[in-house]
């Protein structure tokens, strides 16, 4: 165990990479599986925006893509969303975001996800080598979208 006392943990730390506002269809349920109830939802739409220092990240989230919602016999929720974002210069970004919400105890919602990106070759490529983490928070009754919110994770040396 001496090793871990001569070794300093580094300290993740995170930096907003973007904001998005993502539209959706109703949702439509798939039935009862297995784990529990099933469910999807098509995304149709949106806009996202980098976070400070991230300014050329921008563009639109593209239709096409969906989430997919696991309910849990816990009262959790498990989200897989998949889909894609076009930078304004015309990279597209595949993008998925596994999330867990829980509502179940008394307090703040839990919404947070692990988000993986998928990016071509060239410019946003650097995007394929780092973690992100995501919260969600839902725009309703004003829109009927989600706000997704991805930080880059970092290692800070220990100090």
């Amino acid at each position: 165990m001496d090793i871990l006392d001569r070794l300093p943990a580094p300290a993740p730390q995170t930096r907003l990479l973007w904001e998005a506002l993502v539209d959706l269809e109703e949702k439509a349920d798939l039935g009862q599986g297995p784990l529990g109830p099933r469910a999807i939802i098509p995304i149709i739409g949106g806009r996202f925006r980098g976070g400070p220092g991230f300014d050329g990240l921008s563009g639109k989230v593209l239709p096409g893509g969906a989430d997919r919602q696991q309910t849990r016999p816990d009262g959790a929720r498990e989200l897989d969303a998949l889909y894609e974002m076009q930078v304004d210069d015309g990279a597209v970004l595949t993008i998925r975001n596994r999330v867990i919400i829980d509502e179940s105890v008394e307090g703040p919602r839990y919404a947070l996800g692990r988000v993986q990106v998928t990016a071509p070759e060239g410019r946003w490529d650097w995007l394929n080598r780092r973690v992100f983490v995501g919260t969600m928070a839902s725009a309703r009754p004003e829109r009927a979208a989600v706000v997704i919110r991805v930080w880059l994770v970092e290692e800070h040396p220990a100090g």
